[in-house]
């Protein structure tokens, strides 16, 4: 049977895409793992926030420079092929470090996930621009959209249910491997194609000289450092403000991240509906920074504070779906639009390595008031560069 049949179906062409989708969900629900074992960590390791810190920053550390490679290797050996294999270092990693007896051990699996995440999140859309109906690809890119608030909200449910930290590892691993095999069943095979170092800097020029690529990484860069500045230690934030338990804080932080989901949803709906992308963004991450003030000054009560965290990670979640959207329609050519993909994830790993050493610095440091600063100008950043985005969309 030939793969126009094979994937012609729409039914079946569904079904590749929410196996894409459940990829991608638990490669997100690695992300912020150590924030959730912080406690478990913290003792079994002897290990302070900033060290923590680094566990979630370091995850995203290849996806900064990994990106746009990420995305040449989609190109070359296909997309397919591509996701096995960032499942596969990621179950790797996992397992391994779920028996790591020390922090530098752990740290360096976490680079290897790092990795692994990169190859998933950028063959992703891949898979899906090949895989999906032909006219439903707008809702397949709204629900790929999903992926990392759904799996950040798995992660914050679950984790402080098992016992110690080498439980969440060792959980984690297998769940992936499951997708892993799921994905090797299900997903039809792809087209490879060619690669030469000369080919990858010759695309990687062309997608940096073009400015609307490098203003939407720049943007998911700063969207990215204002979200995690909240939710990358937000059980432990809620764990002290309110004095709960672990497992109370985890579920509460699980669904503040679900209301994410919402936006993702709501964004894929106002673009068909002919609002102005740039106008979400801008209006999105100002609704964002004032609620970034009442979370994290001690001004409000405690289910004032429960209430803002679900409101800046519901309308947070208009920016991302926003941002992939528009990231075909700014790439300089449609041969190079996992390029353009790969640099966007670039600038969304860059806010996720920045945001979590530099919260967990200053709360050392200063406390979590202090943390008000970093949100508020990334905010403030944010509106400027969407004035930027308009003006390039405005050429299109």
């Amino acid at each position: 049977m030939s793969m126009e049949k094979r994937t012609g179906q729409p039914g079946r062409n569904w079904l590749y895409v929410f196996i894409v989708f459940i990829a991608g969900i638990v490669a997100a629900m690695q992300v912020i793992k150590p924030s959730i074992a912080a406690p478990f960590l913290q003792t079994s390791l002897a290990i302070d926030l900033p060290s923590v810190g680094w566990l979630i920053s370091v995850f995203a550390l290849l996806g900064v420079v990994g990106g746009i490679p990420a995305g040449a290797f989609v190109s070359a050996m296909g997309d397919r092929r591509i996701l096995l294999c960032g499942l596969s270092a990621i179950t790797l990693a996992a397992g391994v470090g779920a028996a790591a007896p020390s922090f530098e051990l752990l740290l360096a699996t976490r680079i290897i996930e790092g990795m692994g995440f990169t190859l998933v999140i950028v063959a992703g859309p891949a898979l899906i621009t090949r895989l999906a109906p032909e006219n439903s690809k707008s809702m397949a890119f709204g629900l790929w959209s999903c992926f990392m608030p759904t799996g950040i909200a798995l992660s914050m449910l679950c984790g402080p249910l098992l016992p110690n930290w080498q439980a969440v590892w060792g959980t984690s691993a297998v769940t992936v491997a499951a997708a892993l095999i799921i994905s090797m069943i299900v997903l039809p095979p792809s087209q490879k194609g060619s690669f030469s170092w000369k080919e990858l800097r010759a695309d990687t020029r062309a997608t940096f000289r073009s400015s609307g690529p490098i203003i939407l990484a720049i943007t998911f860069a700063l969207y990215s450092l204002q979200f995690f500045t909240i939710f990358s230690f937000l059980p432990v934030l809620l764990t002290e403000r309110m004095s709960v338990s672990l497992q109370t804080a985890g579920m509460l932080s699980a669904a503040a991240t679900a209301m994410n989901i919402l936006g993702n949803l709501t964004a894929g709906f106002l673009i068909g509906q002919g609002l102005q992308r740039w106008k979400l963004i801008a209006v999105a991450t100002l609704v964002m920074g004032m609620c970034s003030i009442g979370i994290l000054l001690p001004i409000l009560p405690n289910s004032a504070v429960l209430a803002l965290c679900m409101l800046f990670s519901a309308v947070g979640g208009l920016i991302p779906a926003t941002l992939l959207a528009t990231a075909p329609v700014l790439s300089s050519e449609p041969r190079l639009a996992p390029y353009t993909v790969g640099l966007v994830m670039q600038g969304s790993n860059l806010g996720q390595v920045v945001g979590p050493i530099a919260v967990g610095s200053v709360i050392n440091a200063f406390g979590w008031s202090s943390v008000v600063g970093i949100s508020v100008l990334a905010a403030a950043l944010c509106v400027g560069a969407s004035v930027l985005l308009r003006q390039v969309l405005c050429t299109k």
